[in-house]
C-alpha cells in the first residue's frame, strides 16, 4: 500500500500529455474530414433503410440530413481538444459524438473505433489542458507544468491492453498453425510493387502470423523499457506501415504510430513543444510555471475500476458455449483484430398466416457492406429478421414468420449452415444469453 501511495504521489512533466492531446485531436479531426470527403457519411449513415444498433443502444439512430451536423460537431470537438480550447466541454463533446457515431450501425464496427472511444472517455478526466493549451494561456489558475505520473501511464496501459490482448487472441490454432486468414489475404495482394511476389510463397503467411502474434504480445513491454524503446518504436512504424499498405483499415495504423509516442520520455516531448513554440512564435513564459496539478482522489478509484473492467470484459466469451469465431458471442470489444475471414450467404423467407409468402431480395433493404456483415453474424441476422417482420407486416402479411437459409465459410473452410432454418426468427428475442438457434460449428479452433 505504501508503494501504491508513493506511486500516486509521483509527478512528471505535463509535456507528454500535452503532445498526446495535440496529436490525438488532430488525428481525429483529419479522420472526420477524410470520412466526409469520401462521401461515407451519406453512404453509410443516410442511404441505408435498416441500421444494426447495438443491444441496449436501440435508441441511437442516424440524424437524417442532420447527420452531417453530428460529424461537424465531432470534427470541431477534436480540433478544440487539439488546441486545448474549452477543453472540458470539447472533450466531453468529442467522446459523446464519436461514440454516438460508432453506435449507429454494427456494420461499421472496428476495434480501433472502440479504442478511440475509450481514449476520448479517458481524456475527459485527464488534465491535458493544463500545459501548452489556449485554456492555460487564458487562465493562469489552471496552468501547471507537472501532473501525476499515473495520468500519463493510464494511456500507456490502455495501449498495452489493446496490444497484449490482440496478441493473446492470436494464440490459436488457425492463426499459428494454419496461417489463417493471412493465407487467404496475402496471396490476393501479390500485385503489390516490390514485395508482391513474396506473397506467392506458402511460408510467408506463417511468417507474418507468427511475427504479428509476437509483436502484439511484446511491443508494449519493449516500448515501456527505456533501453529498447527506440528499436521498439521502429518496429511500430514498420508493422503499421505494412498493415496500412496491405489492408484497408483506415486511420488505425496512423493513430497507433502517433499514440505510441506517449511512451517516450518527458524530455522528448518537451523538445517537441519547444520546437512548436519556436515555429509558432509563442511566448515562452507560459511554459515556465513550476506548479503541479493535483488530481482529485476519486479519480484514482475511478480509473482503477475502469481498468479492472477493461481487463475482464474481453473474457466474457467464456460464459458462452460453442466456438467463438462461429457464434461471435462475446467477440466484439475484446481486441480480436483481423483474426477471421468469414464469407456468408443468407436468404430470408417471410411467411404470413394469411398465405402470403416472399423470398427477400436483401439488396432492396441493405447496403453492400451491411449485407456482407449481416450474413455472418447471428445477432445481426436476428435484427434483420425483426426488420423484415415489421416491414412485411406493413405490406399486408399477417403475423409474418421469418426463416433464413444461411451458410458461412470460416477461415477457408467449406461453407456450413449457421442458423437453424426451422427457427422462426421473428419470435426470437435478442439478449446477452446464448442463442440456441445457432447451429454447431462441428470443428475446433484451439486457443484463447
Amino acid at each position: 500500500m505504501m508503494g501504491i501511495k508513493q506511486y500516486l504521489q509521483k509527478t512528471n512533466s505535463a509535456a507528454p500529455l500535452a503532445v498526446f492531446r495535440i496529436c490525438f485531436g488532430l488525428m481525429l479531426f483529419a479522420s472526420m474530414i477524410r470520412f466526409w470527403s469520401k462521401g461515407w457519411i451519406e453512404t453509410l449513415y443516410m442511404k441505408p433503410m435498416c441500421f444494426f444498433t447495438f443491444y441496449g443502444f436501440e435508441w441511437v439512430k442516424p440524424w437524417g440530413e442532420y447527420t452531417y451536423a453530428l460529424f461537424f460537431i465531432c470534427a470541431l470537438s477534436a480540433f478544440l481538444v487539439a488546441l486545448g480550447l474549452f477543453y472540458r466541454v470539447a472533450s466531453i463533446s468529442l467522446f459523446l459524438s464519436f461514440s454516438y457515431i460508432e453506435l449507429i450501425d454494427k456494420s461499421t464496427y472496428l476495434n480501433h473505433y472502440y479504442f478511440i472511444s475509450l481514449l476520448c472517455f479517458m481524456m475527459v478526466f485527464l488534465p491535458a489542458q493544463v500545459y501548452f493549451s489556449i485554456d492555460s494561456y487564458r487562465d493562469k489558475q489552471i496552468r501547471a507544468q507537472f501532473i501525476p505520473q499515473w495520468n500519463i501511464d493510464s494511456i500507456k496501459l490502455m495501449m498495452a491492453i489493446l496490444y497484449f490482448y490482440a496478441g493473446l487472441a492470436k494464440v490459436n490454432s488457425d492463426w499459428l498453425f494454419h496461417a489463417q486468414p493471412l493465407s487467404i489475404w496475402l496471396p490476393a495482394r501479390n500485385d503489390m510493387p516490390v514485395i508482391g511476389f513474396l506473397f506467392n510463397y506458402a511460408w510467408i503467411p506463417y511468417l507474418f502470423s507468427w511475427f504479428g502474434c509476437l509483436y502484439d504480445l511484446s511491443i508494449p513491454f519493449l516500448l515501456w523499457n527505456r533501453k529498447s524503446r527506440a528499436w521498439a518504436y521502429l518496429a511500430v512504424i514498420v508493422f503499421h506501415v505494412l498493415t496500412a499498405l496491405l489492408f484497408p483499415i483506415g486511420m488505425f495504423p496512423h493513430i497507433m504510430m502517433v499514440a505510441a509516442l506517449i511512451f517516450f520520455s518527458a524530455e522528448f516531448h518537451q523538445k517537441v513543444i519547444d520546437r512548436l513554440v519556436s515555429i509558432l512564435g509563442l511566448p515562452v513564459e507560459t511554459l515556465l510555471i513550476k506548479s503541479t496539478y493535483q488530481s482529485p482522489p476519486f479519480l484514482h478509484w475511478g480509473f482503477t475500476m475502469f481498468f479492472v473492467f477493461q481487463l475482464l470484459f474481453p473474457f466474457r466469451y467464456l460464459a458462452y458455449p460453442g466456438e467463438l469465431f462461429w457464434t461471435e458471442e462475446g467477440y466484439r470489444f475484446s481486441w480480436r483484430v483481423m483474426l477471421m475471414e468469414k464469407a456468408g450467404y443468407a436468404q430470408f423467407t417471410v411467411k404470413g398466416t394469411n398465405g402470403l409468402q416472399a423470398v427477400v431480395n436483401n439488396n432492396l433493404h441493405l447496403s453492400t457492406l451491411q449485407e456482407k456483415m449481416m450474413s455472418t453474424q447471428p445477432d445481426m441476422i436476428l435484427q434483420y429478421a425483426h426488420y423484415l417482420r415489421d416491414y412485411y407486416a406493413n405490406q399486408g402479411f399477417s403475423s409474418p414468420k421469418v426463416y433464413v437459409d444461411s451458410y458461412v465459410a470460416l477461415n477457408g473452410r467449406l461453407g456450413k449452415p449457421l442458423i437453424n432454418p426451422q427457427t422462426d426468427l421473428a419470435n426470437e428475442h435478442d439478449s446477452f444469453t446464448h442463442k440456441t438457434w445457432i447451429l454447431p460449428f462441428n470443428d475446433t479452433i484451439k486457443g484463447f
